[in-house]
């Protein structure tokens, strides 16, 4: 029976991670942190801090330096290349230089890796070294990819809240990606040489104590987005222009604008990249994509945004324009309709969905009977600029 994986371990020379390898891929990779007491003592002196500013100066090199008004809990971000005078006029404390790629730039940095070799190098994104005056770190946040943050110098509270489905709310008064809320389960303080290994979506916050310095080795994890997009470019490259979206077999069109169930087959035939795609999604792909492919202008929202309330109010009366850039689409979801305008997606009924997309002028009368949900959809393609009320 397998025993339950604990938080903390103390590292040996022959076990730095404080356990084998394939142990520690099986029960922590990617699945609860672990702090590593004692496994990586030689690193505090692959970079000394003045090296390490040095590096910040440079034009190619990527840096950054945060400081944080402890008092009014502001955050200020500004970005390298940096001089000797910025330095000199930095606070006291609560600030912190990050470096990112200085596995590039220093070979006795890029030798730090080799205590990771269990892991696929390609896997390998960079070694970040940051260095902090007392107080000085980056705010509660959270990383979307595998990281192992190792104590250089001196020393640094590592707070993080291991919980499950952890609040991921981000500030929006601030230019950094800082969690509006965070209740951390785990506090500890990291020595040279301790390591704190964090799976992606652990919400972690770091505060020096004194100078110090941290060498994060973080891990490359592209989205599933920009894997598709690099996936779809890469198949579209070497296809003839002639290979085309074809229809020989099309019959008269039942409603204007439908996009029905043998257009999307059609679709799916002119792509056999992606047969595992559910028809929902693809449907929803197709809309967004033929209302937006090769527009060559986009809506202007009004002046003054209307509300469903003021809607209501005007529709009975009134009669509605589409503007003649926004191409207007529907495909018929469930009991009711996706409508597809220029590149956006609205659910709404199937009447609506007819009524717009029939006619470039509408009765406001007609469309005021459709109900609560067809206002607020109308009043979303108000606001967007793809209806206009006459």
């Amino acid at each position: 029976m397998r025993r339950a994986a604990v938080i903390e371990v103390r590292a040996s020379r022959k076990q730095p991670l404080g356990m084998p390898p394939a142990r520690f891929l099986r029960d922590y990779w990617q699945k609860r942190p672990l702090l590593i007491r004692g496994g990586f003592v030689d690193f505090g002196k692959a970079i000394a801090p003045d090296d390490l500013a040095g590096l910040a100066c440079e034009e190619a090199a990527l840096s950054r330096i945060v400081l944080h008004d402890a008092r009014r809990d502001r955050w200020t971000l500004r970005n390298g290349p940096f001089t000797e005078s910025d330095f000199a006029k930095l606070p006291n404390s609560h600030w912190t230089l990050l470096v990112q790629d200085v596995d590039k730039w220093d070979m006795d940095v890029a030798a730090l890796l080799d205590a990771f070799a269990f892991i696929p190098s390609w896997r390998m994104d960079d070694v970040m070294v940051s260095y902090a005056v007392d107080g000085g770190g980056v705010g509660a946040h959270v990383d979307q990819y595998d990281v192992f943050l190792v104590q250089g110098l001196g020393q640094r509270r590592w707070r993080i809240d291991a919980r499950p489905n952890s609040p991921v709310a981000f500030r929006d008064d601030v230019e950094l990606k800082l969690l509006r809320e965070f209740s951390p389960t785990h506090d500890w303080v990291l020595e040279p040489g301790d390591a704190l290994y964090l799976p992606p979506g652990v919400p972690h916050d770091g505060t020096a104590i004194g100078e110090c310095t941290t060498i994060s080795i973080g891990m490359r994890a592209p989205s599933q987005a920009e894997l598709l997009l690099d996936l779809s470019e890469f198949l579209a490259e070497p296809l003839a222009e002639s290979a085309r979206f074809a229809d020989s077999d099309l019959r008269p069109a039942r409603a204007a604008g439908e996009i029905d169930s043998a257009a999307l087959a059609r679709a799916r035939a002119a792509m056999p990249y992606f047969p595992h795609v559910d028809k929902v999604t693809f449907a929803r792909w197709f809309g967004c994509f033929i209302t937006r492919y090769r527009s060559a202008q986009v809506a202007a929202p009004p002046t003054r945004a209307i509300s469903v309330a003021q809607l209501a109010a005007k529709l009975p009366k009134a009669r509605l324009i589409r503007n003649p850039w926004s191409r207007f689409a529907w495909t018929r979801q469930s009991r009711g309709a996706l409508l597809f305008v220029a590149g956006e997606c609205h659910a709404c009924t199937i009447a609506l969905a007819r009524a717009l997309c029939a006619r470039r002028e509408l009765d406001g009368a007609a469309l005021a009977r459709m109900g609560a949900g067809g206002r607020a959809a109308l009043t979303a393609l108000l606001n967007a600029g793809h209806l206009q009320i006459l």
